[in-house]
């Protein structure tokens, strides 16, 4: 049985502080290594339930974050920028169940850590299909175009509520509760991560129980820019209109593309907004 684990960082035990995110900030190193921590946890779990091989993807920032040299030796490690399909690279048809560890809210929750969609503070909201979308409801979206579901999910409170929200009965392990974007009440490393080790062992012994999540194609991509120029800019690739002044929307019957198109929005829009300083 092949698992596929998607991990980002703001959702990683003990982490609140934006530093502990960015290569170079304070508390990185360590972040990085309780970042791996819980995808170890993930994967003790998911093997002591039957699974066989396990895909690691880092998806945080620029995807250099989890440590190789610590990582269980059951599984394998995607790392490094470019990858076409971004959160969701490695994920094919062939694996039983997907698990999302580090995850966090989308932008705008109340009292979720760190929330934001995609991009930290270029994107206000993203839609799918006319409803609002994380990147819990996007990566589970894609899963489910092909034909994979979405098992568990950990990080903070507000990702686990929207975890079920969205895809219903999902394990789900909470290992901080928000007090604010940029506080939280955290449990231990230790505690932690045994309750995903468990969260990892119980959604594996149930997979029969979870359903891919499938949304109808076609899909509709629409995002919600903080500014004009970034909008502007992203209208300027092809099959990208323009849907107001700082909306734009993208219509695919392939899923894949809009992982991809995520990818090049984060090169244009953090260009543009990195470049003009405190109006970006």
């Amino acid at each position: 049985m092949r698992v596929y684990l998607s991990v980002d960082m703001e959702g990683v035990t003990g982490l609140t502080d934006p530093e502990e995110m960015r290569a170079g900030g304070r508390g990185y190193e360590r972040g990085c290594e309780l970042m791996t921590a819980d995808t170890n946890a993930a994967i003790e779990g998911v093997c002591a339930a039957g699974a066989q091989a396990v895909v690691v993807n880092d998806a945080h920032g620029f995807t250099k974050n989890l440590r190789i040299d610590l990582l269980d030796p059951r599984a394998t490690l995607i790392r490094g920028p470019g990858k076409p399909l971004r959160m969701g690279q490695g994920l094919d048809a062939g694996h039983r169940a997907a698990c999302f560890v580090g995850y966090h809210a989308r932008a705008g929750v109340q009292h979720g850590v760190l929330n934001h969609t995609w991009m930290g503070k270029e994107i206000q909201n993203v839609h799918l299909n006319g409803e609002l979308c994380g990147e819990t409801r996007l990566v589970a979206a894609y899963a489910g175009s092909l034909g994979v579901p979405v098992a568990l999910v950990t990080g903070d409170q507000a990702v686990c509520e929207e975890a079920r929200e969205t895809l219903g009965d999902v394990e789900t392990v909470a290992v901080k509760t928000g007090v604010d974007k940029f506080s939280a009440e955290l449990l231990p490393p230790s505690v932690a991560q045994e309750r995903i080790r468990e969260g990892a062992r119980r959604a594996l012994g149930r997979v029969a129980d979870f359903a891919p999540y499938e949304i109808a194609a076609p899909y509709t991509l629409g995002v919600e820019w903080n500014s004009t120029a970034i909008a502007a800019g992203c209208a300027l690739i092809p099959g990208v209109r323009a849907a107001g002044p700082r909306h734009t929307e993208f219509t695919t019957g392939d899923f894949a593309q809009i992982m991809a198109l995520f990818g090049i929005f984060a090169m244009i829009g953090g260009q543009i907004a990195c470049g003009s300083g405190v109006y970006g």
